[in-house]
């Protein structure tokens, strides 16, 4: 185990490339951060042009990661997490969440993007009683995950996963199918899977969106139909309502009934 902040190892040899947008950066400035650069506020705003709605799913992603979480420390008692490509630090991150409710609670955040790395120190900020820790790995290989995971987790007991919009970085469906395979097999009974990510099949503004985002020069984040992304929970106990519009899942009491947006996910539960 160790210690409550963890060092990210050394960054010299990253370089950011500020001449091209990047998926992270675009996704901190939806979200309202201040770690972006001018040319992806630019590809931002070019997108919101033709998709307005961009900013509510970057949103309601958030919000459904935040009640995913909540729903795992208070309700299925989890105390660690595994959250896979976390992207630059926000609100709301997995450890405030959890740790605001179970101090003890410990955190690996995994991720390759050389600006999330220098941002690392902000994201390890933790409470004494736990511990929050930065891999520096691609979500394409999942047991060097794994094994730098394990300095910090204890991965014979129930470990929640959380893949939140990074699946559709790995264009192929069944790499993909494999990458959660692989990680979710590695963890014992009783841990969970959180998958959500942008939907295709659903609003075809936002499909035009994609794609013209896609090929833009940036790193492609592919769209799936929502029988792709429920495929990724094969073998595992969906909870209820399954896999729907992340506005959909288990909504704060008393609030109006959501729209649909096209961003599906689901937490599951392996048996």
């Amino acid at each position: 185990m160790t210690d409550p902040v963890t060092a990210p190892e050394p960054a010299e040899h990253h370089t950011i490339d500020t001449s091209v947008p990047h998926s992270a950066r675009i996704w901190n400035y939806w979200l309202g951060g201040k770690d972006n650069y001018p040319v992806d506020e630019e590809a931002g705003d070019a997108y919101t042009a033709v998709f307005p709605g961009i900013v509510t799913i970057a949103r309601s992603s958030r919000a459904f990661l935040r009640r995913n979480i909540t729903y795992l420390v208070s309700e299925a008692g989890i105390r660690q997490f595994l959250d896979v490509g976390t992207g630059l630090p926000t609100a709301q991150n997995t450890h405030e969440v959890a740790q605001g409710i179970a101090p003890e609670a410990r955190i690996v955040y995994v991720d390759n993007d050389p600006m999330v790395l220098a941002h690392a120190r902000a994201l390890l900020y933790s409470t004494r009683e736990g511990a929050t820790a930065y891999i520096d790995a691609d979500v394409t290989d999942p047991d060097r995950i794994l094994a730098e995971a394990s300095k910090t987790l204890d991965l014979d007991r129930p470990t929640g996963l959380i893949l939140s919009n990074i699946l559709g970085h790995v264009a192929d469906l069944d790499q993909a199918r494999s990458i959660v395979s692989r990680l979710m097999d590695a963890l014992p009974s009783g841990s969970y899977l959180s998958v959500n990510d942008g939907s295709r099949g659903i609003d075809p503004v936002f499909e035009q969106a994609q794609d013209a985002y896609n090929s833009s020069g940036a790193v492609p984040y592919n769209l799936r139909t929502v029988d792709e992304i429920t495929a990724f929970f094969d073998g595992l106990e969906l909870i209820e309502p399954g896999v729907v519009s992340v506005t959909r899942w288990r909504p704060e009491p008393g609030t109006p009934t959501p729209e649909i947006v096209a961003e599906h996910g689901g937490l599951a539960r392996k048996p």
